[in-house]
């Protein structure tokens, strides 16, 4: 007997009406949804900046030079006035295989952030599968006992888990700390490296200058020994004389052989912050020259402003951050979690009825999930968490605190060895004078050679003395650069593009 008519309508109608109250459910859930998101609610605490107790003027008395006002210290390196230089600098951010690991770190941070942003979208798979089928069905006869049937699917599957709590943007947050973390340490390891190579410049120099004067005093000491031999000869002198002057020359000699050896590590250490072998920088450090000097004024800002010039402060910060965004991302596991499943596609049992009405199938809805019990591990959890939080506040208290003891040390070493580089310039006049007027009595017959001696001796070390004074107070203004953070905005743009040159600040 055919249906009758009615019950097909009511059939249609309930079909309609089920169709349509679902539609409503879900439009109203997704608004809901979309509301919550929108509101930018989040369980865990969130970072705040901290605090610091630190002094706004320097302790440090500000002398010789040395002054408050706004540092430039971007590209610090050519106030030294030396090209090389600064062509090494552009090399060492180029090649220094160190800048390259930093950059690479960034690279993998910027990464993890997008993976994290991800998750906030919809995920959808697409999916297509065939099955064929055989099965005994038990019955007298072999052929009436074996079913087979073929099975076609494809389709889409769609899942999307609602950040309710803000697990996933506390997550996104984490990352974005530790991808400015990231570049914070490049900062870090940029500023390090250029403070490496101008030392290493500046030993090169000071070595070449005081493997100059060690020869200066050989050749000088080479002729008092003549003219002893010369009065020996002539009955005016003895042996005594002629053997201290022959190791006063082997003494000096000796001295250049250990200098060389130290000239040549250094010129390998500059090779390596370049990226380049060892050796590689040999010719074009060939030919001494003077070792750069300091400007006559150095701005170095207050103190105060410390803080926002140091890349290890401000990594330091972001790590804090980034473990503050843990604790929200742990807390967010005690609540529960809304996810809307959905899925399109065709099924059929013949590939040629596949894309028919009939082969269509879906199906949608809500599932949530809550883990209302795990004996206490997520709380403990946040609670691991928590400490993580703590720790990385007393490591940022310890680098600020490091932050000032490192550029108030750097003022301190920068005054003074412009003191004692003035004294040792008192005695070089000195000296060269005493030993000037040593050699005419000696030579007049006035004085013996034992004060020849002690007059020569005197000149090479208050010589070399001075040399090495001058090429401290560079290395100490180096090491003030680095302490107040210089360089760091020079080139942080690296992390986007290689770099070609230290002369494009971001």
């Amino acid at each position: 007997m055919p249906a009758s008519p009615r019950p097909r309508g009511s059939a249609t109608r309930r079909r309609t009406f089920s169709r349509t109250c679902t539609t409503t459910t879900l439009t109203f859930l997704l608004a809901w949804v979309g509301a919550s998101n929108l509101s930018g609610c989040a369980v865990g605490p969130d970072a705040q900046p901290p605090t610091n107790k630190v002094p706004q003027q320097w302790s440090a008395e500000l002398a010789r030079g040395l002054t408050t006002s706004s540092p430039e210290l971007g590209q610090w390196w050519s106030l030294l006035g030396d090209r090389l230089l600064d062509e090494l600098v552009g090399r060492a951010i180029a090649g220094n295989t160190d800048m390259k690991g930093a950059i690479a770190r960034v690279r993998e941070a910027r990464a993890r952030r997008a993976e994290a942003g991800g998750a906030l979208a919809p995920s959808v798979d697409l999916s297509a599968t065939y099955t064929r089928r055989r099965s005994g069905g038990g019955g007298g006869s072999a052929a009436a006992s074996v079913l087979e049937s073929d099975n076609f699917a494809t389709g889409f599957d769609a899942s999307w888990e609602i950040d309710l709590f803000g697990g996933v943007r506390r997550t996104i947050e984490q990352r974005q700390a530790e991808l400015e973390a990231s570049r914070a340490d490049l900062g870090n390891v940029l500023v390090s490296v250029l403070a490496e190579v101008a030392r290493n410049y500046v030993d090169v120099r000071s070595l070449q200058a005081r493997i100059g004067i060690a020869q200066a005093n050989l050749r000088s000491q080479t002729d008092t020994l003549e003219l002893v031999e010369l009065r020996r000869a002539a009955g005016l002198s003895d042996e005594l004389e002629a053997a201290q002057a022959r190791y006063n020359v082997a003494d000096t000699r000796a001295r250049i052989p250990p200098l060389q050896t130290s000239l040549a590590a250094a010129r390998n250490r500059l090779a390596l912050l370049v990226g380049a072998s060892a050796g590689a920088l040999d010719d074009e450090l060939a030919a001494p020259a003077p070792v750069p000097s300091a400007p006559l004024t150095v701005a170095v800002g207050m103190s105060a402003d410390l803080l926002r010039r140091r890349p290890d402060v401000a990594r330091a910060e972001q790590q804090l951050v980034a473990a503050t965004a843990a604790v929200g991302v742990a807390t967010a596991d005690l609540y529960p979690k809304l996810t809307l499943n959905g899925s399109i596609g065709l099924s059929s049992l013949d590939l040629a009825s596949l894309g028919s009405a009939a082969s269509r199938v879906f199906s949608f809805g809500p599932s949530l999930t809550w883990n209302v019990f795990d004996a206490g591990r997520i709380r403990h959890r946040i609670e691991a968490q928590s400490a993580l939080q703590e720790q990385a506040l007393a490591t940022y208290e310890g680098v600020v605190l490091s932050a000032y003891e490192e550029a108030e040390n750097a003022l301190v070493a920068y005054v003074r060895e412009q003191v004692r580089r003035d004294g040792l310039q008192e005695a070089v006049g000195a000296a060269r004078l005493a030993d000037q007027l040593a050699h005419t009595k000696f030579s007049s017959g006035l004085i013996d050679f034992q004060q020849v001696l002690e007059a020569e001796r005197a000149r090479l070390v208050f010589e070399e003395s001075v040399e090495q004074s001058t090429a401290a107070v560079t290395t100490d203004l180096i090491a003030l650069y680095k302490a107040l953070g210089g360089g760091w905005k020079s080139a942080t743009w690296c992390d986007d593009s290689p770099c070609a040159s230290a002369a494009a600040p971001r």
